[in-house]
């Protein structure tokens, strides 16, 4: 297979599973801790309305999908192309950042929540998820 092809189709997958991963650990957010009466995840009003009751905890699931996502996305794009680059494993770093930067627009998080999840859960792991790539795909 072409390079090209191999590397577009391996950040492609990478985003794929990683919004997969993200989607399914903010699902499980009621399920691991018990979210607050009255809240309904299911809307976007529902959503808007839920972050004014989150404590620290909920928050804390959401992170964990952002980072671990990223991490997973820029994982795959790593392990499976055929240049092994960091640009191919900070792409879904990059892709899944303006997903943050949208979702911080849309949703009145504290700002606090804001700031950690912007500035540590996208790029951080997206680095973490390219050296794990390149040390799976040395060996």
């Amino acid at each position: 297979m072409h390079p090209l092809i191999k590397n577009t189709l391996a950040v492609i997958v990478g985003l794929l599973v990683g919004g997969f991963l993200n989607s399914f650990i903010i699902g499980l957010n009621g399920t691991w801790i018990p979210l607050p009466p009255g809240v309904d995840l299911n809307t976007q009003e529902g959503l808007s309305l839920a972050m004014s009751s989150f404590e620290p905890i909920h928050f804390s699931v959401i992170f964990l999908a952002h980072a671990l996502g990223t991490c997973l996305a820029s994982w795959i794009a790593v392990r499976f192309s055929t240049t092994k680059s960091w640009n191919l494993g900070r792409i879904p770093g990059v892709v899944f950042f303006l997903g943050g930067v949208y979702m911080v627009h849309l949703l009145d998080a504290p700002a606090w929540f804001e700031a950690c999840d912007l500035l540590l859960a996208y790029f951080p792991f997206s680095w973490i998820g390219y050296k794990l790539g390149r040390i799976r795909a040395m060996s």
